[in-house]
Protein backbone atom coordinates (compact mmCIF):
# COMPACT_ATOMS: atom_id res chain seq x y z
CA UNK A 1 0.00 0.00 0.00
CA UNK A 2 3.12 2.28 0.76
CA UNK A 3 4.56 2.06 -2.95
CA UNK A 4 1.44 2.72 -4.14
CA UNK A 5 1.10 5.90 -2.73
CA UNK A 6 4.97 6.48 -3.25
CA UNK A 7 4.15 5.88 -7.02
CA UNK A 8 1.31 8.52 -7.28
CA UNK A 9 3.06 11.25 -5.47
CA UNK A 10 6.32 10.14 -8.11
CA UNK A 11 3.28 10.57 -10.96
CA UNK A 12 2.21 14.16 -9.72
CA UNK A 13 5.75 15.65 -9.24
CA UNK A 14 6.54 14.49 -12.85
CA UNK A 15 2.93 16.17 -14.08
CA UNK A 16 3.82 19.47 -12.06
CA UNK A 17 7.31 19.14 -13.40
CA UNK A 18 6.34 19.17 -16.90
CA UNK A 19 3.74 21.76 -16.18
CA UNK A 20 6.41 24.23 -15.03
CA UNK A 21 8.72 23.79 -17.78
CA UNK A 22 6.24 23.92 -20.58
CA UNK A 23 5.00 27.35 -18.34
CA UNK A 24 8.68 28.64 -18.96
CA UNK A 25 8.36 28.35 -22.64
CA UNK A 26 5.43 30.18 -22.82
CA UNK A 27 5.40 33.57 -24.11
CA UNK A 28 3.47 36.50 -22.57
CA UNK A 29 2.17 38.85 -25.71
CA UNK A 30 -0.18 42.16 -24.75
CA UNK A 31 -2.57 43.02 -26.97
CA UNK A 32 -4.33 46.14 -26.86
CA UNK A 33 -8.25 46.64 -27.63
CA UNK A 34 -9.15 47.30 -30.88
CA UNK A 35 -5.40 47.37 -32.36
CA UNK A 36 -2.59 44.40 -33.91
CA UNK A 37 -1.08 41.81 -31.78
CA UNK A 38 1.95 39.73 -33.27
CA UNK A 39 2.89 36.31 -32.29
CA UNK A 40 6.69 36.00 -33.43
CA UNK A 41 7.67 32.49 -34.17
CA UNK A 42 11.85 32.98 -33.89
CA UNK A 43 12.49 30.64 -36.67
CA UNK A 44 15.94 30.51 -38.42
CA UNK A 45 15.32 28.66 -41.12
CA UNK A 46 11.65 29.60 -42.72
CA UNK A 47 12.42 27.67 -45.98
CA UNK A 48 11.88 24.24 -44.13
CA UNK A 49 8.35 25.01 -43.26
CA UNK A 50 5.65 23.34 -44.97
CA UNK A 51 2.09 24.48 -42.61
CA UNK A 52 1.74 25.56 -39.36
CA UNK A 53 -1.53 24.99 -37.44
CA UNK A 54 -2.60 27.72 -35.59
CA UNK A 55 -4.90 26.82 -32.81
CA UNK A 56 -6.37 28.62 -29.09
CA UNK A 57 -7.56 27.38 -25.87
CA UNK A 58 -11.18 28.14 -26.86
CA UNK A 59 -10.86 27.06 -31.17
CA UNK A 60 -8.98 26.50 -34.14
CA UNK A 61 -7.45 29.92 -35.77
CA UNK A 62 -6.20 29.10 -38.88
CA UNK A 63 -3.66 27.15 -41.50
CA UNK A 64 -0.70 28.44 -43.00
CA UNK A 65 0.54 26.61 -46.30
CA UNK A 66 3.87 27.73 -47.11
CA UNK A 67 4.44 28.22 -51.03
CA UNK A 68 7.96 28.04 -52.60
CA UNK A 69 8.51 31.62 -54.41
CA UNK A 70 5.18 33.23 -53.21
CA UNK A 71 3.55 34.54 -49.94
CA UNK A 72 2.25 31.74 -47.70
CA UNK A 73 -1.40 30.98 -47.86
CA UNK A 74 -3.91 31.26 -45.02
CA UNK A 75 -6.66 29.20 -44.34
CA UNK A 76 -8.76 30.79 -41.63
CA UNK A 77 -10.66 28.10 -39.85
CA UNK A 78 -13.18 29.33 -37.36
CA UNK A 79 -15.13 32.64 -37.78
CA UNK A 80 -14.09 34.43 -35.22
CA UNK A 81 -11.13 35.49 -36.96
CA UNK A 82 -12.45 36.33 -40.60
CA UNK A 83 -10.77 39.23 -41.98
CA UNK A 84 -8.39 39.62 -38.27
CA UNK A 85 -5.79 36.96 -39.49
CA UNK A 86 -2.55 37.96 -41.20
CA UNK A 87 0.64 36.55 -42.14
CA UNK A 88 4.22 38.25 -42.83
CA UNK A 89 5.94 36.35 -45.55
CA UNK A 90 9.28 37.31 -44.39
CA UNK A 91 9.42 35.38 -40.84
CA UNK A 92 5.45 33.69 -41.20
CA UNK A 93 4.72 35.60 -37.90
CA UNK A 94 0.69 35.36 -37.17
CA UNK A 95 -1.08 38.53 -37.00
CA UNK A 96 -4.78 39.34 -35.64
CA UNK A 97 -6.25 42.66 -36.17
CA UNK A 98 -9.04 44.58 -34.42
CA UNK A 99 -8.17 42.77 -30.89
CA UNK A 100 -11.00 41.60 -29.14
CA UNK A 101 -11.45 41.41 -25.37
CA UNK A 102 -12.18 37.38 -25.65
CA UNK A 103 -9.61 36.98 -27.99
CA UNK A 104 -7.54 36.97 -24.73
CA UNK A 105 -6.72 33.20 -24.66
CA UNK A 106 -4.10 30.35 -24.86
CA UNK A 107 -2.45 30.39 -28.57
CA UNK A 108 -0.55 27.36 -29.75
CA UNK A 109 1.57 27.33 -33.32
CA UNK A 110 2.47 23.56 -34.06
CA UNK A 111 5.01 24.24 -37.34
CA UNK A 112 5.76 21.47 -39.60
CA UNK A 113 8.97 21.19 -41.47
CA UNK A 114 10.40 19.29 -44.80
CA UNK A 115 13.43 18.00 -43.44
CA UNK A 116 14.66 14.22 -42.86
CA UNK A 117 13.59 13.94 -39.50
CA UNK A 118 9.65 15.93 -40.40
CA UNK A 119 9.95 17.92 -36.93
CA UNK A 120 7.73 19.28 -35.30
CA UNK A 121 8.19 22.54 -33.40
CA UNK A 122 5.52 24.20 -30.94
CA UNK A 123 5.24 27.74 -30.40
CA UNK A 124 3.23 28.81 -27.28
CA UNK A 125 2.07 31.87 -26.35
CA UNK A 126 -0.62 33.95 -23.29
CA UNK A 127 -2.31 36.56 -24.94
CA UNK A 128 -3.46 39.25 -22.92
CA UNK A 129 -5.13 42.10 -23.61
CA UNK A 130 -6.02 45.60 -22.34
CA UNK A 131 -7.40 48.90 -23.49
CA UNK A 132 -5.35 51.66 -23.42
CA UNK A 133 -5.41 54.22 -20.45
CA UNK A 134 -7.48 57.36 -20.15
CA UNK A 135 -6.08 60.31 -17.89
CA UNK A 136 -6.74 59.70 -13.88
CA UNK A 137 -8.23 61.64 -11.85
CA UNK A 138 -6.93 63.04 -8.46
CA UNK A 139 -9.33 64.09 -5.73
CA UNK A 140 -8.09 65.38 -2.36
CA UNK A 141 -10.09 65.43 1.27
CA UNK A 142 -8.86 67.43 3.88
CA UNK A 143 -8.22 65.45 7.34
CA UNK A 144 -7.39 67.93 10.41
CA UNK A 145 -6.06 71.70 9.44
CA UNK A 146 -4.14 74.26 11.84
CA UNK A 147 -1.95 77.09 11.66
CA UNK A 148 -1.60 76.96 8.09
CA UNK A 149 -1.02 73.26 7.17
CA UNK A 150 -3.38 70.72 6.47
CA UNK A 151 -3.42 67.03 6.51
CA UNK A 152 -4.86 65.83 2.67
CA UNK A 153 -5.85 62.58 1.42
CA UNK A 154 -5.01 62.42 -2.27
CA UNK A 155 -6.52 59.46 -4.39
CA UNK A 156 -6.18 58.38 -7.69
CA UNK A 157 -8.45 56.50 -9.72
CA UNK A 158 -9.72 55.83 -13.36
CA UNK A 159 -13.28 56.47 -14.69
CA UNK A 160 -13.83 53.12 -15.97
CA UNK A 161 -12.68 50.19 -13.93
CA UNK A 162 -9.46 48.69 -15.30
CA UNK A 163 -7.55 44.83 -14.83
CA UNK A 164 -4.14 45.28 -13.81
CA UNK A 165 -3.63 48.94 -13.30
CA UNK A 166 -1.19 50.35 -11.14
CA UNK A 167 -0.51 53.33 -9.64
CA UNK A 168 2.59 55.72 -8.76
CA UNK A 169 3.50 59.15 -7.05
CA UNK A 170 5.98 61.78 -7.89
CA UNK A 171 8.27 63.13 -6.56
CA UNK A 172 7.30 61.06 -3.56
CA UNK A 173 7.94 57.45 -4.91
CA UNK A 174 5.12 55.99 -3.02
CA UNK A 175 3.09 53.26 -4.95
CA UNK A 176 -0.82 52.53 -4.57
CA UNK A 177 -3.76 55.20 -5.55
CA UNK A 178 -3.55 56.92 -2.20
CA UNK A 179 -1.11 59.04 -0.92
CA UNK A 180 -1.29 60.54 2.97
CA UNK A 181 0.32 64.47 2.07
CA UNK A 182 1.45 66.73 5.40
CA UNK A 183 1.24 70.34 3.91
CA UNK A 184 3.21 72.77 5.47
CA UNK A 185 3.90 76.69 4.24
CA UNK A 186 7.11 75.63 3.27
CA UNK A 187 6.39 73.24 0.06
CA UNK A 188 3.78 75.02 -1.44
CA UNK A 189 5.48 74.93 -4.96
CA UNK A 190 5.34 71.32 -4.91
CA UNK A 191 3.23 69.32 -7.47
CA UNK A 192 2.27 65.90 -7.08
CA UNK A 193 1.89 63.91 -10.00
CA UNK A 194 -0.08 60.28 -9.90
CA UNK A 195 0.91 57.73 -13.12
CA UNK A 196 -1.35 55.00 -14.02
CA UNK A 197 -0.46 52.28 -15.93
CA UNK A 198 -0.43 48.86 -17.07
CA UNK A 199 1.07 46.45 -19.37
CA UNK A 200 0.15 48.37 -22.81
CA UNK A 201 -0.10 52.64 -21.70
CA UNK A 202 0.18 54.76 -18.55
CA UNK A 203 -1.42 58.44 -18.40
CA UNK A 204 -0.89 60.56 -15.73
CA UNK A 205 -2.71 63.38 -13.83
CA UNK A 206 -1.07 66.60 -11.54
CA UNK A 207 -2.35 68.62 -8.86
CA UNK A 208 -0.28 71.60 -7.05
CA UNK A 209 0.25 72.21 -3.23
CA UNK A 210 -1.39 75.26 -3.20
CA UNK A 211 -4.91 73.56 -4.34
CA UNK A 212 -4.41 71.50 -1.21
CA UNK A 213 -5.01 73.89 1.18
CA UNK A 214 -6.93 76.26 -0.51
CA UNK A 215 -9.78 76.25 1.56
CA UNK A 216 -8.14 76.09 4.80
CA UNK A 217 -8.28 77.30 7.57
CA UNK A 218 -10.54 80.44 6.29
CA UNK A 219 -12.45 78.29 4.35
CA UNK A 220 -13.48 75.54 6.61
CA UNK A 221 -14.36 78.33 9.31
CA UNK A 222 -16.72 79.50 6.80
CA UNK A 223 -18.20 76.78 6.23
CA UNK A 224 -19.08 76.33 10.37
CA UNK A 225 -20.57 79.75 9.89
CA UNK A 226 -22.70 79.00 6.47
CA UNK A 227 -23.77 75.71 8.27
CA UNK A 228 -24.96 77.99 11.92
CA UNK A 229 -26.32 80.18 9.54
CA UNK A 230 -28.32 77.76 8.26
CA UNK A 231 -29.79 75.67 11.13
CA UNK A 232 -30.91 79.41 12.92
CA UNK A 233 -32.88 80.09 9.78
CA UNK A 234 -34.36 76.70 9.38
CA UNK A 235 -34.88 76.66 13.64
CA UNK A 236 -36.44 80.15 13.51
CA UNK A 237 -38.85 79.16 10.25
CA UNK A 238 -39.95 76.15 12.52
CA UNK A 239 -40.90 78.28 15.17
CA UNK A 240 -43.07 80.89 12.90
CA UNK A 241 -44.20 77.64 11.09
CA UNK A 242 -45.54 76.13 14.39
CA UNK A 243 -47.09 79.60 15.92
CA UNK A 244 -49.27 80.05 12.91
CA UNK A 245 -50.21 76.56 12.88
CA UNK A 246 -51.17 76.65 16.59
CA UNK A 247 -53.17 79.93 16.01
CA UNK A 248 -55.28 78.90 13.26
CA UNK A 249 -55.50 75.65 15.11
CA UNK A 250 -57.17 77.78 18.41
CA UNK A 251 -59.16 79.56 16.32
CA UNK A 252 -60.83 76.87 14.43
CA UNK A 253 -61.91 76.06 17.80
CA UNK A 254 -63.51 79.02 18.86
CA UNK A 255 -65.53 79.64 16.06
CA UNK A 256 -67.13 75.58 16.01
CA UNK A 257 -68.01 76.18 19.57
CA UNK A 258 -69.74 79.68 18.84
CA UNK A 259 -71.44 77.90 16.01
CA UNK A 260 -72.60 75.18 18.23
CA UNK A 261 -73.98 77.73 20.84
CA UNK A 262 -76.12 79.50 18.29
CA UNK A 263 -77.71 77.20 16.54
CA UNK A 264 -80.88 78.30 14.41
CA UNK A 265 -83.98 76.92 15.58
CA UNK A 266 -85.45 74.38 12.88
CA UNK A 267 -89.02 74.75 10.96
CA UNK A 268 -90.88 72.45 13.96
CA UNK A 269 -89.25 74.66 16.84
CA UNK A 270 -90.42 78.08 14.81
CA UNK A 271 -94.13 76.93 14.51
CA UNK A 272 -94.31 75.95 18.41
CA UNK A 273 -95.61 78.31 21.35
CA UNK A 274 -94.84 77.62 24.85
CA UNK A 275 -97.81 78.83 27.43
CA UNK A 276 -96.08 78.83 30.90
CA UNK A 277 -98.64 77.87 33.93
CA UNK A 278 -97.62 79.26 37.51
CA UNK A 279 -98.20 76.87 40.42
CA UNK A 280 -98.63 78.45 43.79
CA UNK A 281 -95.26 78.96 45.84
CA UNK A 282 -95.65 75.47 47.78
CA UNK A 283 -97.57 72.91 45.38
CA UNK A 284 -98.06 69.69 46.57
CA UNK A 285 -96.56 66.93 45.25
CA UNK A 286 -99.20 66.05 42.37
CA UNK A 287 -98.34 69.71 41.04
CA UNK A 288 -96.52 70.10 37.96
CA UNK A 289 -95.80 72.72 35.54
CA UNK A 290 -97.37 72.25 32.12
CA UNK A 291 -96.44 73.36 28.65
CA UNK A 292 -98.98 72.89 25.97
CA UNK A 293 -98.33 72.73 22.74
CA UNK A 294 -100.41 74.77 20.81
CA UNK A 295 -100.65 73.77 16.64
CA UNK A 296 -99.97 76.63 14.27
CA UNK A 297 -103.64 76.62 13.58
CA UNK A 298 -104.56 77.36 17.32
CA UNK A 299 -101.80 80.16 16.98
CA UNK A 300 -103.08 81.91 14.22
CA UNK A 301 -106.83 82.15 15.71
CA UNK A 302 -105.33 83.64 19.15
CA UNK A 303 -103.50 86.08 16.88
CA UNK A 304 -106.67 87.61 15.42
CA UNK A 305 -109.05 87.20 18.23
CA UNK A 306 -105.87 89.31 20.23
CA UNK A 307 -106.20 91.78 17.20
CA UNK A 308 -109.71 92.51 17.90
CA UNK A 309 -109.75 92.96 21.67
CA UNK A 310 -107.88 95.33 23.42
CA UNK A 311 -104.67 94.32 25.72
CA UNK A 312 -105.00 92.87 28.68
CA UNK A 313 -102.66 91.61 31.46
CA UNK A 314 -101.92 88.08 31.41
CA UNK A 315 -103.26 85.59 34.00
CA UNK A 316 -101.66 82.92 35.36
CA UNK A 317 -103.54 79.81 36.15
CA UNK A 318 -102.87 77.20 38.46
CA UNK A 319 -103.37 73.88 37.84
CA UNK A 320 -103.48 71.24 40.85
Amino acid sequence: MAQHYLWILLLCLQTCLEAAESNTNMLTVNGILGETVTFPLNIQNIQQITNINWVSSKTSVAVVVALSGAPPHVIVTHQNYKQRVNVSSQNYNLEISNLRMEDAAIYRADINTKNSEKETLTRTYKLQVYRRLGKPKITHSLTTSWNSTCNVTLTCSMEKEEKNVKYSWSPTGTEGSVLQVFQTPNNQELTYTCTAWNPVSNNSDSISAQQLCADSPTGLRNQRAGLLSGLAVLFLVIVILSSVLLFLFCKKGRGSSFKTFHKKPDAASKNTIYTYVNAPRNPQPEELRIYDEISPSKVDKTISTQDSKPPRTPSYVSVI
